[in-house]
């Protein structure tokens, strides 16, 4: 402790010094050297003290451990150090929720004003009794299936407008406004302001979450937090909290404290972002990283475009080269010689036909003439016809009076008949008996 010699000078105030702090008055104060090492000589004189209680922070930095133990009954707290000295000679591992009994030591940093408590002994007695609840809940809450992957639902690739949940005026606010808006700076945001600690920070949570999953507009919604004791985190592993998420019909994601930092708020909802600067990265898309990838897609089809087209030029002019179609005439030609060749056959073989049917009608004609009676009539035979057609044949055919029609080889006659004559009215033929066949003798009515 420093001692001060108090040095009056006649008809002033002492210096600030040389006043002891149970001395000091408004116009004879105290320095705030002398009060704080007066504190620390103070605090010296308590030495040692076992105490009990719980672990609610535990931070390792260049291998000294800063944290806090929390009493099992109340929400009072203590900071504590452990050097790295000591904490080598510490078995085991030790961690937040830990039920500990450690030996400290008062002390107080007079420069600073600072007081903590340096730990020289501990030892773990069992889990805390506020880690013992959270594990029973997370044990619960695994049950139920609200850590299942498959009832995550997914994020939108690119959210118009993101709802967030933060404390007023706070870094983490700023953190995720910040980074997601230098990422895509069209991105729109709805903040809706709640506690992130105490006893208004899980039913102002809830509120908010409840407002934003009614908004239309709002994509998805985070829930953010800057890092803190995990005493100070309690109300993320909330069951209240926890099953308002889990009823949510909008994606949410939590983003609360650092990266070791796992409230059960991490676990139901839809994606756990280490930090806030984290969430901000991961709800929005990069638009330097998509317009690259854009470049790189246009590039690749391009690419793919020119050599389908510099293939099928190739297939074409390998096409044109072939005989066919670099003189489509000779094939016309060969075709065209071989339909002339196959026309003139038949034209021929149609003629010779023709003049063979030609030939052949008319010695049918000739024939038929031959055999015409008209043919008969025409070299002065006649024939005669009775009134009911028939042509008379024999001579008793027509007896005396009978009506005939006689047709010459130039139109016909009526005549009647005298009977049957001896005399024969036509040529006799050769070898033909005239009496075998009588003709009857006709005399032709006027």
């Amino acid at each position: 402790m420093t001692s001060f010699e108090a040095e009056p000078t006649p008809g002033q105030a002492p210096p600030p010094d040389a006043v002891a702090p149970r001395d000091s008055t408004s116009s004879a104060p105290t320095s705030v050297g002398r009060l704080n090492d007066t504190i620390r000589g103070f605090i010296e004189r308590w030495g040692s003290v076992w105490v009990e209680g719980e672990i609610t922070s535990w931070n390792v930095r260049g291998g000294n451990v800063y944290g806090r133990i929390k009493d099992l009954t109340t929400d009072s707290t203590v900071s504590v150090r452990l050097w790295s000295s000591v904490r080598q000679r510490m078995r085991g591992e030790f961690a937040v929720g830990d039920h500990v009994v450690a030996c400290v030591k008062a002390d107080y940093y007079s420069r600073t004003g600072d007081f903590s408590f340096g730990v020289s002994s501990l030892r773990q007695v069992g889990l805390g009794e506020q880690l013992e609840r959270i594990e029973r809940l997370r044990a619960q809450l695994r049950t139920e299936g609200l850590f299942d992957a498959e009832r995550k639902r997914a994020l939108p690739f690119l959210p118009h407008m993101i709802g967030l949940i933060t404390g007023e005026r706070s870094d983490a606010e700023k953190d995720v406004h910040r980074n997601a808006e230098l990422r895509w700076p069209q991105v729109r945001f709805r903040t809706r302001h709640a506690a992130v600690q105490g006893d208004r920070c899980v039913p102002e949570t809830i509120a908010a979450l409840r407002a934003l999953d009614a908004d239309p507009e709002v994509d998805v919604i985070v829930i953010a937090r800057g890092g803190g004791d995990p005493q100070t985190l309690l109300g993320f592993s909330d069951e209240r909290l926890l099953r308002a998420v889990a009823e949510a019909r909008t994606p949410i994601v939590s983003a609360i404290g650092h990266e070791n930092d796992r409230p059960l708020l991490d676990d139901v909802a839809d994606l756990r972002a280490s930090t806030p600067t984290d969430a901000a990265k991961r709800i929005v898309p990069d638009v330097a990283e998509q317009r690259a990838v854009v470049s790189q897609l246009r590039a690749r089809l391009t690419g793919r475009l020119t050599q389908r087209v510099s293939h099928d030029i190739s297939q074409l002019e390998h096409l044109r080269s072939r005989p066919v179609l670099r003189a489509p005439e000779s094939m016309l030609d060969t075709h065209s010689h071989h339909l002339w060749v196959q026309v003139s056959r038949g034209r021929e073989t149609i003629e010779r036909r023709l003049d063979a049917q030609r030939r052949r009608a008319a010695e049918l004609r000739a024939s038929l003439r031959a055999l015409s009676p008209e043919s008969t009539l025409a070299r002065g035979y006649a024939i005669a016809h009775l009134d009911d057609g028939s042509i008379v044949r024999a001579a008793t055919q027509a007896p005396a009076g009978t009506a005939v029609s006689i047709t010459v080889g130039s139109g016909s006659f009526a005549a009647r008949s005298e009977g049957p004559s001896r005399v024969s009215a036509r040529p006799a033929l050769v070898d033909e008996d005239p009496m075998e066949h009588p003709t009857p003798a006709l005399r032709m009515d006027s």
